[in-house]
């Protein structure tokens, strides 16, 4: 198996390691599993990943929709090391078990905050994307299941790549409120246009940790991959 995440163009390396650290910690998960971690953006990372494992290994996207990314990048970059068969997983954005996760983060976020459920809005950051309309779709969804899950007052999108921007939504929403960075990784998006976004909408609320680098996402994915496919540990 080959948990594949985008990565960061602009300096790949540390997150093609943190990929590559996160898919250790999933096969300590699971002993007797291969598992491997890979990244778009770093040049020969998919091919090294892939280096020794069998014809049926699969791939794992560490994708929060089923758009752009997953149909156009990842496929191409699949086929362009002669894996274009490997069939790629459900993205981890579309896991009922990460709706759940980013649930408990902003549950623990409200009672280190000292905010109620009810009086709180939450603002997801999300990618976006001007390619297409399925990240801000599964974004959108996303936003309605963590509204049923946590009971807060509401929970609404911000992007990077589309209306409505993060500094806009954020500016926009009521106090008391948090932000929850929907991303997997601390790259740029993480580390920069969150809180540059911050910054200019001059949100005073708590910003949690990117959603994929919170405790308990090993785990998560580990369990994923046991009930879809219990006879990955071979390939």
């Amino acid at each position: 198996m080959v948990l594949i995440a985008f990565g960061s163009l602009s300096d790949p390396s540390p997150q093609d390691a943190a990929i590559a650290a996160l898919a250790e910690e999933v096969a300590a998960e699971r002993p007797g599993w291969r598992v491997r971690g890979a990244t778009m953006a770093a040049e020969g990372s998919i091919a090294a990943a892939f280096d020794g494992l069998g014809p049926g290994a699969e791939v794992f996207p560490l994708l929060m929709s089923d758009g752009w990314l997953l149909r156009r990048v990842l496929r191409d970059a699949l086929a362009a090391v002669g894996r274009g068969d490997a069939p790629p997983r459900t993205p981890i954005g579309l896991m009922p078990s990460f709706h759940a996760h980013c649930a408990g983060l902003i549950r623990d976020g409200l009672a280190q905050a000292g905010l109620a459920a009810a009086d709180t809005t939450v603002v997801l950051a999300a990618h976006g994307s001007a390619r297409g309309p399925r990240p801000a779709a599964c974004a959108r969804a996303l936003c309605d299941e963590l509204l049923r899950r946590t009971g807060v007052r509401a929970v609404v999108p911000g992007y990077l790549e589309e209306a409505p921007f993060l500094a806009d939504a954020l500016a926009a929403a009521p106090a008391p409120a948090l932000c929850l960075p929907c991303f997997m990784t601390n790259a740029f998006h993480a580390t920069s246009d969150v809180p540059g976004a911050v910054a200019e909408s001059g949100f005073a609320g708590p910003v949690l940790a990117a959603a994929g680098t919170a405790p308990g996402i090993a785990a998560l994915i580990a369990d994923a991959l046991a009930v879809a496919a219990p006879g990955t540990r071979a390939a």
